[in-house]
């Protein structure tokens, strides 16, 4: 049993000198949206859809680190805030319903990151802000 605990002891020791990318592109541009809706998703959404994500402690312990990596990157891929005006109007019109969809289905944000992040949860009142401004225009 000894030796088990050393050599698990010694791979997670070894595990930690795998480079992950924890990186913060340069933001290129910014979210357009009702400042009241602007503050909700950047308290509740920047971390995992922006180029401005706060990387907390444990994104530097593996493997813990490996996922929360992946779900930043897997995040920043299917929406990025921060190439917001890049997008042409019609790719703009197609983000907004994903972002009411996923609303609707109250799968953003994800229950796991509010377990971490209680500040990021998101109140009903708020929902409505953003279900809104993510109908206007569309």
């Amino acid at each position: 049993m000894k030796i088990f605990l050393y050599i698990l002891l010694f791979a997670f020791i070894a595990i930690q000198f795998i480079h992950i990318n924890k990186t913060n592109p340069k933001v290129r541009t910014d979210l357009k949206a009702p400042e009241n809706v602007k503050k909700i998703i950047k308290e509740s959404c920047y971390n995992c859809h922006s180029n401005e994500t706060d990387w907390p402690w444990y994104s530097g312990v593996a493997p813990v680190s490996w996922f929360v990596a992946a779900d930043v990157n897997d995040g920043r891929k299917r929406l990025n805030f921060s190439e917001w005006k890049i997008a042409s109007r019609s790719k703009v019109k197609e983000i907004k319903k994903k972002i009411f969809d996923e609303i609707n289905k109250g799968e953003m944000p994800p229950q796991r990151y509010i377990y971490l992040h209680p500040a990021a949860e998101i109140t009903f009142n708020e929902l409505q802000a953003i279900k809104r401004w993510a109908a206007s225009d569309r």
